[in-house]
């Protein structure tokens, strides 16, 4: 088994659940502005992949070094262990990205990458001709910060938002990492109700029962280092029993999700279905007025229309009165609702407990938080953030 320094990359914001969830596997690990580093075998990049709800994806890094000229960017590359990583009939595309760096050409920098490498794999595998690039995926990344050039495996091909489960999706479709986040980042235990009262597709729904009976995120789906011959299939077999047998199949939960869209509501069923929580999830067409519940001591997540498109923001000001009005005597329930509305407060009638900025794709929102009363047999515990 090697050793590797391993990236997990994330998004603006969620860096420190993504850390948290890095060390609940077992792994030390460093914290910076969109990505937390950390070491391992074979076994934590399958283990990564396959775990972290809030990560983007898993990196590889082959290499480090400050780069100013082409010439010396040209040679780093090529003095790193090519051979170690991809065989003769790699596939090896090179992606990139420059930021603040002398050299500020994608395009060039990609080409020079790829070029010192065929170079290296050249004198290894003596070879006089290219390569023909008819086996595995292996991506490459040349990432230039503040003219450090950062030189990165892809492990996990698709996205690691990318489940398996979403047949179809609505206008504005809520990432699923971004999802396992906010029911991350509340007080919610799987014995308690559970309600999005904006469901959409039914991502956050969803994700909270993958949460609520601890099964892997990337269960169900494949990744692009399956197919890398230093990564032994045992590995991957030995992680996906590991997954198979912390997950809690048999931990009853009650996850409601309704949406003012029929339309959506048969869609977040259908998701639900190909994700398994067919007879576990409700899903009803329901205005957000006129939810009541009976069940003391839940936690409601909400991902609202913002008003941000033309003539929308009169219509949503008023849902947020009705939501406000609604919730108002939810007074042992736990709220959390994410908009990019800055005057949402105002609207809903009340100031949050706390508030915690976060990215949904692009648009700058915050996820308002307003504390329930706590269980009584929970009066020890403190409330997460």
């Amino acid at each position: 088994m090697g050793t590797y320094e391993l990236i997990a990359t994330a998004a603006m914001g969620l860096e420190a659940l993504v850390a948290k969830e890095v060390r609940a596997l077992g792994y030390d690990c460093q914290v910076d502005n969109g990505k937390i580093t950390f070491k391992g075998d074979e076994y934590a990049i399958a283990r990564s992949n396959l775990w972290l709800r809030t990560a983007d994806r898993v990196k590889l890094k082959i290499g480090e070094f400050k780069a100013l000229t082409f010439d010396e960017l040209f040679e780093k590359t090529k003095a790193l262990p090519w051979e170690q990583f991809l065989p003769e009939d790699a596939e090896f595309p090179v992606i990139g990205k420059s930021v603040k760096s002398k050299l500020f050409s994608v395009s060039d920098c990609q080409a020079i990458v790829k070029k010192a490498i065929v170079e290296r794999m050249k004198k290894h595998y003596k070879r006089e001709s290219w390569f023909e690039e008819s086996g595995a995926l292996y991506r490459i990344e040349v990432s230039l910060l503040k003219d450090i050039a950062t030189i990165t495996l892809d492990t996990s091909g698709t996205g690691l938002h990318k489940r398996g489960y979403r047949a179809a999706q609505g206008a504005a479709p809520l990432k699923e990492t971004l999802a396992a986040a906010l029911v991350m980042l509340t007080n919610w235990q799987p014995e308690r109700p559970f309600i999005d009262p904006f469901c959409g597709s039914g991502t956050i729904p969803i994700e909270a029962a993958l949460i609520g009976q601890n099964i892997a995120p990337g269960f169900n789906r494949e990744f692009v280092s399956e197919r890398w011959n230093f990564i032994p299939d045992k590995v991957w077999e030995e992680a996906r029993n590991e997954a198979e047998d912390l997950a809690r199949y048999e931990q009853s939960l009650d996850i409601i999700g309704s949406d003012i869209d029929h339309r959506m509501v048969k869609i977040a069923q259908e998701n639900s279905f190909e994700a398994g929580f067919a007879d576990i999830i409700q899903f009803k067409q329901m205005q957000v007025k006129d939810i009541s519940v009976k069940k003391d001591y839940g936690v409601i997540v909400g991902n609202p229309p913002y008003g941000e498109r033309l003539g929308e923001k009169e219509a949503v000001e008023n849902m947020y009165r009705e939501m406000g009005h609604a919730f108002s005597k939810l007074d042992t329930w736990s709220i959390y609702i994410l908009t990019s509305n800055e005057e949402f407060e105002t609207f809903y009638g009340k100031p949050a407990t706390k508030k915690r900025k976060l990215f949904n794709g692009f648009i700058r929102t915050d996820l308002y938080q307003y504390w329930g009363k706590k269980p009584p047999r929970q009066n020890n515990e403190t409330e997460k953030s």
